[in-house]
Order: C-alpha cells, then sequence, then structure tokens
C-alpha cells in the first residue's frame, strides 16, 4: 500500500463518514498531508483533537489486518476498483470496506429502500420488482435492513442476481445481526460494503450518512414504502441531488406505510410508478 493509500486508511479509521471539513482537506492538501497536520497539532480544535485521540496506534499496517481477517478488501478513489459514481457526492467516502466481490460496484444498479415494517404488498412489491430489474440485468444495492431492505436482496437473490448491501457497522458484524445468513447469500455473488473499520457499531448517525452511498452508487432510486418521516425518503432525497432518477410506489391512501411514498410523489420529488416496465422506461427517458 503506498503512502497515501496507507494515509486515507489512518484517516477513515479516525473521522465518521461523511465529515465535510476533512473531506474537503483531503482533497485539497492529500490524505498524507492532512495525516501530518493532524499529528502536528496544525489544526486547533476540538475536532482535530479528536481525530488525533483515535488514530490507530498500529498504524495503516495493523488496520490492513484487521480488515483482510474480517474477510474484506479496502479501496480508495483512484483504484482501478472503484466506483466512480460516488464521487459525484459533495463529501464521497475517504474510502471503503467492501467483503464479497469487489467489481460489483461499478456494474449498473437500481437502489430500492423502504420501512423496516412494511405490510406483506410492500414486501412482496420489493421482491417482485427487485426480481424484474435482475431480468433486465440490473443489480439491486439497498441497506440489508429489515422490511423492505431484506425483501429487495432476497427477491434479486432469488432471481439469481447481484445484489449489494451497504451497512452502517463493520463487515464482521453487520447490522442487523439476524441478517447473517442473507449477508453471506450476498457475498456470494455481489458485496457488502461499509464505510466504517471491522468492529465499528451501527449508531444511528450512521444511517443516515450511508444513505448517501446507497443513492450514489445507483443510477436511481426506488422508495416501496416508507412512513411519512423515514430514513428512506433521506436517500431520496440525497438521489435528487445527484440528479438520478427516484421512484416511488403508490400504497392505500389511508396506509400510513405508503405516506412517505405519497408525500414524494405529491411533491414531484419522486415520480409514480406501478411496474418495473414504467420503471426501466422512466429511468432510459431521463
Amino acid at each position: 500500500m503506498n503512502e497515501e493509500k496507507s494515509a486515507r486508511l489512518e484517516l477513515f479509521a479516525a473521522t465518521e463518514g461523511g465529515s465535510s471539513f476533512w473531506g474537503s482537506e483531503i482533497a485539497q492538501q492529500g490524505a498524507h498531508q492532512t495525516l501530518l497536520r493532524i499529528k502536528d497539532g496544525f489544526y486547533r480544535s476540538s475536532k482535530a483533537e479528536k481525530t488525533l485521540a483515535q488514530l490507530n496506534p498500529g498504524g495503516a499496517a495493523a488496520l490492513l489486518e484487521c480488515i483482510e481477517s474480517a474477510g474484506g478488501v479496502f479501496i480508495t478513489p483512484g483504484d482501478e476498483s472503484w466506483p466512480q459514481q460516488l464521487d459525484d457526492l459533495a463529501t464521497p467516502p475517504i474510502g471503503l470496506v467492501v467483503k464479497g466481490k469487489v467489481d460489483s460496484l461499478k456494474a449498473r444498479s437500481i437502489a430500492i429502500v423502504g420501512t423496516r415494517n412494511p405490510t406483506p404488498y410492500g414486501a412482496r412489491i420489493a421482491s417482485d420488482f427487485a426480481a424484474g430489474f435482475v431480468d433486465r440485468e440490473w443489480d439491486i444495492v439497498s441497506g440489508g435492513a429489515y422490511g423492505i431492505d431484506s425483501a429487495a436482496h432476497r427477491g434479486a437473490l432469488v432471481a439469481e442476481g447481484r445484489t449489494i448491501a451497504v451497512i452502517a457497522s463493520g463487515i464482521d458484524t453487520p447490522y442487523p445481526s439476524g441478517n447473517s445468513r442473507l449477508f453471506d447469500e450476498i457475498c456470494e455473488n455481489g458485496a457488502i460494503i461499509s464505510e466504517v473499520v471491522p468492529g465499528v457499531p451501527a449508531l444511528p448517525h450512521r444511517f443516515l450518512t450511508r444513505n448517501r452511498i446507497i443513492a450514489a452508487l445507483s443510477q436511481s432510486t426506488l422508495v416501496v414504502e416508507a412512513a411519512f418521516r423515514s430514513g428512506s425518503l433521506r436517500t431520496a432525497r440525497d438521489a435528487a441531488q445527484l440528479l438520478r432518477p427516484v421512484m416511488a410506489i403508490p400504497g392505500p391512501i389511508n396506509s400510513p406505510s405508503s405516506e412517505g411514498c405519497h408525500r414524494l410523489i405529491g411533491e414531484r420529488a419522486a415520480e409514480l410508478v406501478t411496474s418495473v416496465a414504467d420503471a426501466c422506461e422512466l429511468i432510459s427517458a431521463l
């Protein structure tokens, strides 16, 4: 690993994903120079002191060993395997830990997201749409959570397709633990990816920062079921900011699980779709 990538790994482990300050510093100064400045006390702020305190004593070598022992690889911008669509983000990841087939990150994909507490209708729609996209040679991206995410991943797998889970914890303890078998199946042909090193737990704010990766990794985002206030709506808005097509599935007008979808459609923030054919036609037209 070269000097710049080693520095990226150290900063990746010591900072939170999506930090606009450190992202800007790395973009302007380079990771190696930014790391030297942190260690030399150049940045006089509590943020810099916290980052300095969280630097791994074993450096990049110890971090890389930890990642590899968990079955992962560390990739950064500039690597051949790096999905360049992530560079469209205002604050791209410093790097990513990937477990599974790294080349799957560069394939044509669509994100399917939604509530963790779906109705039978929502779970069936997510699964059916995932299978339909797979039949049209799209990969499926989601967050690995219970509910719509799991239904989308499983729909892709049943259709013998490839799917990617973007998780909010380390790859050694992917969250939720009840989906461990699903994560294993995903890695056989697809991948799980994380913006934290192994051993880091899933915390609420990490779900929000990983949502931007789901949106950026995909050419389009489909929201199946979402409550009025839902993390899935954040993913949809992240996709819209990237000028990626956003679609939503309508549900019964009195269903709380569909309020978020109806809100997106009503605000013209998402296009209403009722079939995979509709969705594919919409994506190709934009």
